[in-house]
C-alpha cells in the first residue's frame, strides 16, 4: 500500500503518538552523519513492527526529500505527514487529514531535531577547545566507518524495499544502476541532480 495507490489505514492513540515521539528522540542522538543514517531503524519501527507506513510510503518520503531543495532531514517530516494521513483515513478525509498530517510532520521533525541540537549546542564549544586531545581525535576518526556503514545499510534498505515484487530482470537492472551510480559519485564530479534526473527518467519510462 502507498500514499499514491491505496490507503495504509491505521489507528493512532495518544500513547502511540507518544511512543513515536520518544523513539525519534532516541534516534536523534544516534543520527551520526545525519538523520538519513537512522533510516534503517526508522524502517524497522514504522514499517516492519508497527505498520504505520508502507514500504513505498517510506522510500518515497526519502526520495522526495532528496530531490527537493533544502536539508534531506525533511524526509522525517514527510514520514510524519504520511503517518498523520494514514491515521485520519487518507487525504480524502479533508481538513481533518490535513490537520493530522501537519501534526505528524511537526511531531516527527521536532523529535528528530531538538534533542541532538540541544546536545550539540552544549558540547560543541568544549569539543572545539579540546579538538587536539588524542581521545577527541580518536573518537572523531572512529565515527567515520560507523557513518559509512549506516549509509550503506540505508541504501540497501531502500533498494530492497522498492523491488520486493519485481521481476528478476528489473532487479538486475536496478542493482546495475545502483552500482554504476555509486561509481560515478565516487570517481567523477557529476552533480547528484543529474543522476537523480536520470533515475527519474528511467522510472518514468518503466525501465526500473
Amino acid at each position: 500500500m502507498s500514499a499514491i495507490d491505496t490507503l495504509n489505514s491505521i489507528t493512532m492513540t495518544a500513547i502511540d503518538w507518544a511512543h513515536l515521539f520518544m523513539h525519534f528522540c532516541v534516534l536523534s542522538f544516534l543520527s551520526v552523519g545525519g538523520a538519513i543514517s537512522a533510516a534503517p531503524d526508522m524502517h524497522r519501527y514504522l514499517v516492519v513492527e508497527n505498520h504505520m507506513l508502507s514500504d513505498l510510503q517510506f522510500s518515497s518520503s526519502i526520495t522526495l526529500a532528496q530531490v527537493a531543495p533544502g536539508p534531506n532531514v525533511l524526509f522525517v517530516s514527510l514520514m510524519g505527514w504520511n503517518i498523520g494521513l494514514n491515521s485520519a483515513g487518507g487525504i480524502q478525509a479533508g481538513w481533518t487529514a490535513w490537520c493530522w498530517g501537519l501534526f505528524g510532520a511537526l511531531l516527527c521533525m521536532v523529535a528528530i531535531v531538538l534533542p541532538s541540537s540541544v546536545m550539540m549546542y552544549q558540547v560543541s564549544q568544549w569539543g572545539h577547545k579540546n579538538s587536539q586531545r588524542p581521545f577527541v581525535r580518536a573518537f572523531k576518526s572512529g565515527l567515520a566507518p560507523i557513518v559509512i556503514g549506516l549509509m550503506l545499510s540505508t541504501g540497501w534498505l531502500l533498494q530492497r524495499g522498492q523491488h520486493t515484487d519485481s521481476a528478476s530482470s528489473t532487479l538486475i537492472a536496478s542493482w546495475a544502476l545502483t552500482i554504476v551510480t555509486a561509481l560515478l559519485v565516487w570517481k567523477t564530479r557529476i552533480h547528484l541532480l543529474w543522476l537523480l534526473a536520470l533515475g527519474a527518467l528511467l522510472g518514468a519510462f518503466g525501465v526500473m
